[in-house]
């Protein structure tokens, strides 16, 4: 059993079943009834959520038991939900076939960090959106949740290299919010929203 089947294996949902609330916030600029890929997408309650605002998503997860509880909510909300097994470090959606990215508290070790992100953002067709909140290497003065591994923490200098030429940013703010997403984000938090348009190069 991997580390995120260990966290996800309880009763209830460790975040929770609510969206997160930067995702809820910006979710009226994602083209109505467009196609979402959730990477991390854990227990799923981000996809879940979007699905019943009318998308199309695919959540994905290196968690059979997150997942697992994904399509379980998905099935006691009455909304359609696929999912995928995929490991992050490796896997690569197919190129321009979604209209947004949505990324929550998907933290990834430095060595794949950036070959990762740009593998997503490759996913996105000319005009859509990536979504993305993270916590910041300030994080560590708090008991919020998150990796207590500085390298593993996320700032807006890193993702502007990591999606340099493929996405223009909208928005990079990083404060302290207070989180209430299960038992697994509790609390005062500094984190980091960032929204990004995928290019929209030439007209062929």
């Amino acid at each position: 059993m991997t580390f995120w089947d260990q966290a996800f294996d309880i009763p209830g949902y460790k975040y929770g079943t609510a969206p997160n609330a930067f995702v809820r916030e910006q979710a009226a600029r994602l083209r109505p009834g467009g196609r979402v890929l959730v990477p991390g997408d854990g227990e799923g309650r981000n996809g879940v959520w979007l699905a019943a605002q009318g998308h199309e998503v695919l959540s994905v997860d290196g968690s059979a038991v997150g997942l697992a509880k994904a399509r379980a909510l998905a099935r006691q909300q009455g909304v359609p939900l696929r999912t995928e097994l995929a490991d992050l470090a490796q896997w690569a959606p197919g190129p321009a076939g979604f209209d947004a990215v949505v990324l929550t508290y998907v933290h990834l070790p430095p060595a794949i960090r950036a070959g990762a992100h740009r593998r997503l953002a490759a996913a996105l067709r000319p005009g859509g959106w990536l979504l993305l909140e993270a916590f910041t290497p300030q994080q560590l003065a708090y008991a919020s949740g998150g990796p207590r591994d500085a390298d593993m923490l996320y700032t807006a200098q890193q993702l502007r290299a990591d999606f340099a030429g493929l996405l223009r940013e909208e928005l990079a703010w990083d404060g302290v919010v207070q989180l209430d997403e299960g038992p697994g984000h509790q609390g005062a938090a500094h984190v980091l929203r960032w929204l990004a348009q995928a290019e929209r190069g030439e007209t062929q």
